[in-house]
């Protein structure tokens, strides 16, 4: 490959075949489809096939998804900080390839056929990251091997691990795991989200398999976004599904969210994706989750043409009073960001996602929270900030009218 600060072309595919070309140009960016390519390879929802290209002043919202951000952004540029400054087509290009969230993969246009293959890494152990003892900094080592390949966003530092095959075990393709580390700035926060979700999976919420490391300090999630066979499945942000970038994440409301849960999901799937929702929001209202914004929520499908689109599982679930005492809501609900949110807020809203016996619904996410918290209550204490924040969560929104 050339020079990374020379990028200004990028071959764009999916499983389906290849898309098209994503450019640079003095005035922007532009993604055109290969004429012959075929309508299961559109990269987007909302980029249909066309011959004329898609162009913008910014990387269009697919393509700025899985931008790394935070920790790996700023790992990204301390390790090319001697090499060439740090761009978006050099980000895409780094860490675009196959292993990023969703269907969608991008590599540099002077890269075909075979040039572009890479062996695969032989991966990790699951059972031997979450017995990891500290000794040593595990997320820092596996930063340092799997940084180039981490195509995924978020602030929080976090990497995509592809996942040893167990001896004996027979498989035809490697499992990619979330590894996910608070670091100093969050103390206790894989206790914080693996609390959380534990409750949202015993309320009856749709999460990934999760796993919390046996010194606390690592939380650990199957990727959703691929099929028992290992098939790349498409997934887009409510963030990209609104034709947004991730600065704007935390503007909207929940009511918008819904409007467009309903207007892309199929038909099948909308009554449960709508209830979903509803679930997610008032269990965050509960948790005292202030940061459920507009890349926190999306879609699956298996390609754009299939009409088979659902709401993605549950992901990202903390509370975040803990950090921030004062924190409010990411996007409004009933034109407030207040927390907790009025159960009157919340019962409107339900019924705008067309939930039925919501104060039925909304009863059982909090004895689901509270009994969440009891179970894990030895765990909690080792976590005193964490433990605090979420008790204050749920008893405030008990008291709540």
């Amino acid at each position: 490959m050339s020079s990374p600060a020379a990028i200004d072309r990028l071959r764009v595919a999916t499983p389906q075949g290849d898309s098209g070309v994503l450019g640079r140009t003095d005035d922007g960016y532009l993604f055109g489809y290969h004429a012959e390519a075929p309508h299961t390879a559109e990269i987007s929802l909302l980029m249909p096939h066309r011959l004329e290209p898609y162009v913008g002043r910014e990387l269009l919202p697919i393509f700025q998804m899985n931008l790394p951000e935070g920790y790996l952004l700023e790992q990204l540029r301390l390790r090319l900080a001697k090499a060439t400054p740090t761009d978006p087509m050099l980000l895409l290009a780094l860490t675009g390839r196959e292993t990023a969230i969703g269907r969608v993969r991008v590599e540099p246009y002077q890269m075909t056929g075979d040039d572009g293959d890479v062996t695969p890494p032989a991966g990790e152990s699951l059972a031997q990251i979450l017995a990891w003892d500290g000794a040593e900094n595990l997320f820092d080592e596996l930063a340092q091997r799997y940084l180039m390949r981490s195509g995924i966003s978020g602030v929080q530092p976090k990497l995509l691990v592809p996942e040893a095959i167990p001896e004996g075990k027979l498989s035809l393709h490697t499992s990619e795991l979330i590894v996910k580390s608070g670091g100093a700035e969050y103390p206790g926060l894989a206790v914080n989200e693996f609390v959380c979700m534990t409750i949202a999976r015993a309320a009856g919420i749709s999460v990934p398999e999760f796993f919390l490391s046996d010194n606390r300090q690592l939380f650990v999630m199957r990727r959703f976004d691929r099929t028992a066979d290992g098939g790349a499945l498409g997934f887009e942000e409510l963030v990209v599904l609104m034709g947004r970038g991730p600065a704007q994440k935390y503007e909207g409301s929940y009511e918008q969210v819904a409007r467009f849960v309903a207007l892309f999901c199929a038909p099948a799937q909308r009554a449960a994706a709508l209830a979903q929702l509803f679930d997610q929001v008032a269990l965050s209202c509960i948790l005292g989750n202030g940061d459920a914004h507009l890349k926190n929520f999306g879609v699956l499908y298996d390609d754009p043409t299939s009409e088979n689109v659902w709401l993605a599982p549950a992901y990202d679930l903390v509370n975040t009073t803990a950090y921030l005492p004062r924190d409010a809501l990411a996007l409004t609900l009933g034109g407030s960001r207040r927390l907790p949110a009025t159960r009157k807020r919340l019962l409107e809203f339900a019924r705008r996602c067309g939930v039925t016996e919501p104060a039925d619904r909304l009863e059982a996410l909090l004895d689901a929270a509270a009994q969440g918290l009891e179970k894990h209550r030895a765990l909690l204490e080792t976590e005193p900030l964490v433990s605090a924040g979420l008790q204050r969560s749920v008893e405030r929104f008990t008291e709540e009218p």
